[in-house]
């Protein structure tokens, strides 16, 4: 951080997560609506893919000039490599910003827990007023082994002061006390329950600290396999010749394929559209020029969303999924016009 300016202190910050598709970026997107006008605002957000669409959708709607100031660490958990990731994105944020609020949004495969952990150590403590983490929950995926298995879910429900339950519009009868048994059993007891749907969250719901329900007493070390990033990621890499690169990545039982597109290929608006409903995956986030305009999309097992967005550098998608895709380029490539 500059040296020469004030120190950055005590900055109100939220954790925001959940697990895939539960409405995390539409819930911080809304969020930033709220934002008062005077104040400075900044989002952390990890991807589990390489490409980094985020970063781009929350720009695309709200601009620095609208004091809002966004950094992503694509690539998988941000707590990897001893949290260099986060921390380097999150000083570099920081300093940068020096915002009235910040907002961190894991990715939904991550581990909050160690995300915690490099928040409330001593580097940050003066830094950073850790307020409340919300952890949305879809009450309908209660009944699915895949998620009530699976360690980062039980452990984002642990971690939480508040859980929102979200797409509530969607749940059948019997999902809301399904919920409430589920934090009853799985988070702290004090933990309070708020539903809403499509992640329209108040913003009043962010103040008062946190309880930091999964801090590990002093002395006891947790266990979790870091993954080491030993090679540059897709979103850093100059694009080729050809205006387009593609990356994979895997873990936690999924899996996430994405592609760049240079600025100078245009989409035909049609054609993605109607390319874009043929996707079945548990989560699909992408930024497309096209020939009508910019666009950002937002898939989920329920429905496909779009937004108008200003401007965008370059085209970008991320599907994350539990089973493999085919011929997802040649079609994606069929959309570009001449």
């Amino acid at each position: 951080m500059n040296s020469n300016a004030a120190p950055i202190l005590a900055v109100p910050t939220n954790i925001i997560t959940g697990f895939l598709g539960v409405g995390k970026t539409s819930a911080i997107l809304h969020l930033l609506k709220s934002k008062p006008a005077n104040e400075r605002w900044a989002v952390l957000v990890n991807e589990f893919g390489e490409i980094g669409v985020d970063g781009s959708l929350f720009e695309g709607k709200h601009a620095k000039r609208q004091g809002v100031f966004v950094r992503e660490v694509p690539g998988g958990c941000m707590c990897c490599a001893a949290g260099l990731p986060m921390q380097i994105a999150l000083s570099q944020l920081l300093s940068e910003a020096r915002p009235d609020r910040l907002l961190i949004e894991p990715t939904g495969l991550g581990h909050p827990k160690e995300v915690l952990e490099v928040l409330t150590s001593e580097y940050y403590q003066e830094v950073l007023a850790l307020q409340k983490t919300l952890t949305l929950v879809d009450a309908r995926t209660l009944s699915d082994e895949r998620y009530t298995n699976h360690a980062t879910f039980n452990q984002q429900i642990a971690m939480a002061d508040l859980i929102v339950g979200n797409k509530v519009d969607l749940y059948r009868e019997g999902d809301t006390a399904k919920l409430a048994n589920y934090v009853r059993t799985h988070a702290a007891p004090q933990t309070e329950i708020v539903l809403t749907q499509n992640g329209d969250i108040p913003f009043s719901l962010l103040s008062g600290p946190s309880a930091n329900h999964l801090l590990n007493p002093p002395g006891h070390h947790h266990h979790h396999h870091h993954h080491k990033q030993d090679k540059p990621l897709a979103s850093e890499l100059p694009l080729p010749e050809s205006g387009f690169l593609k990356a994979e990545n895997q873990d936690e039982g999924y899996s996430s394929i994405g592609w760049r597109f240079s600025a100078s290929k245009v989409f035909d608006y049609q054609k993605l559209s109607a390319f874009l409903l043929t996707i079945r995956a548990v989560r699909m986030k992408a930024v497309f020029i096209t020939n009508t305009g910019v666009f950002g999309y937002n898939l989920t097992l329920d429905a496909l969303d779009e937004m108008e967005l200003d401007d965008a550098m370059e085209s970008r998608i991320e599907i994350i999924s539990d089973q493999q895709h085919d011929n997802l380029e040649p079609n994606l490539l069929d959309c570009v016009l001449g």
